[in-house]
This record gives C-alpha cells, structure tokens and sequence, in this order.
C-alpha cells in the first residue's frame, strides 16, 4: 500500500469513526432502537447498523441528512466533524456523490422542494418506465416540475430493475434481487449508462430516484452500492 492510500485509509477510518459514535449517542440518547430510527428517518436498519458499526464510510447526503432530522442533530456540525475526521479531500480526485430518494407515499410537490433544499441539482430517474399511477410522477410531468425548480431530470432506462427481477423485492427475497440486478450492470447497456451517471455524480449533486422508499427494498441501492466502485 501506497503512503498516500495509507493515509486515505486511515482518514476513512476516522470519519466512520466519528459518525459511527454521533449516531450511536444520538440513538440511544433519544431511546430509539435501529427499527425505531429507521422507520422515522426512512433509512434501512441494517444501512444504520452498518454506520454504527463503521462499516460504510461515505453513505451519501441523503442518508445523512435524514438521519439527522429524525434525531435533531445539526447536519452541518454533523459534517463539519466527518470532515475533520477524514482530513482534506479537496485533493482534485474525482468523486462520486449520489444520494438516494424514493418518491413512495410522497407528493410530487413537496418531493421537488425536498430536492430544492437539499441543493440536488440533477436527478437520475432509474425506472425502466418513467411511468407510475401515482400523480406527478410520471416523466413528462416530473421533468417538468424539477426543471420549474432548476433541477435537472435524466432518465437512465438501462439501469432499470426488469419486469422478471422484481417479484424477489416484493417478497423479500432482497438478497437473490440484488445479486441478480448487480450481474446484469455487467451488460453493455447498463454498464454504460452506469458509468455516464459516476461521471454526472462526480461534477453535479445527483439524487438517484426509484419508487421505493426504503432504498434496502429496492434496485437502486445496488445502483448506489456500485457507482462507489467509480471514486478514486
């Protein structure tokens, strides 16, 4: 190992530190157990038991802005603290930051001002249809909300979940979908596409959207899970 991947590693280390220990405290201060917490802050239990447990290292804005709402921790002190930890970062590497969303049991309205103030300035639409029954949510009509609020809408058809891979989501059968979803970001069509959607994510704040709310139960953490392959 390099001295400069040394010392990246170590300063990874260090931020997962540091946000594993706020969100602990926080927790337990409040009285909330991992289900309990999750279920407020709409963030998979095990994505929380992960980060207690300094096991994920830059879980994204999104997760940690929820997170901080549901246990009234400033985010801006949340960060500032990650970032001491981690050292400088400014150091020119390109890096991806893709936060999660799912519009599940959202109005598209307050969906779009959500995105507004978290300062979201694209969003990557990775339906294989952008269609949806629920008002507002359907492409046409999503563009052009988000681009009334000077977001940004792509739409990443291949990195689509298949009509056939998502009965194992709907049973809970989470591991099986995922593993089956992640080999086929290995075909032409949506290894590219993935690799267009790092490279956007790199430059510009990229929330990549689907249905479900909670990212666990649905394709696109793996979307999510992979475009962290993409930093260097």
């Amino acid at each position: 190992m390099t001295g400069r991947a040394r010392r990246e590693a170590v300063s990874h280390a260090g931020a997962a530190a540091v946000l594993a220990e706020h969100l602990r405290a926080s927790r337990e201060q409040r009285g909330l157990t991992r289900d309990q917490l999750a279920d407020t802050a709409g963030v998979a239990a095990v994505t929380i038991a992960k980060l207690e447990q300094r096991q994920t290292v830059d879980p994204g804005f999104f997760t940690i802005a929820a997170l901080a709402r549901a246990l009234g921790i400033d985010l801006q002190h949340l960060a500032d603290h990650i970032g001491t930890a981690a050292g400088d970062r400014s150091t020119g590497d390109p890096h991806v930051t893709a936060v999660s969303i799912g519009y599940e049991g959202q109005e598209q309205a307050a969906l779009v001002e959500d995105l507004h103030q978290r300062g979201v300035q694209v969003v990557a639409d990775v339906r294989l249809n952008a269609i949806s029954r629920r008002p507002g949510f359907s492409k046409t009509s999503l563009r052009t909300a988000l681009t009334g609020a000077g977001i940004e809408y792509r739409h990443f058809r291949a990195l689509g979940n298949p009509q056939d891979n998502r009965a194992p989501f709907h049973r809970g059968d989470l591991e099986h979908g995922r593993a089956v979803f992640a080999r086929l970001l290995d075909d032409p069509a949506p290894a590219a596409e993935l690799a267009e959607l790092a490279e956007l994510a790199r430059t510009r704040k990229t929330a990549v959207l689907c249905v479900e709310r909670d990212e666990s139960h649905c394709h696109r953490q793996v979307i999510l899970d992979r475009l962290l392959t993409f930093t260097a």
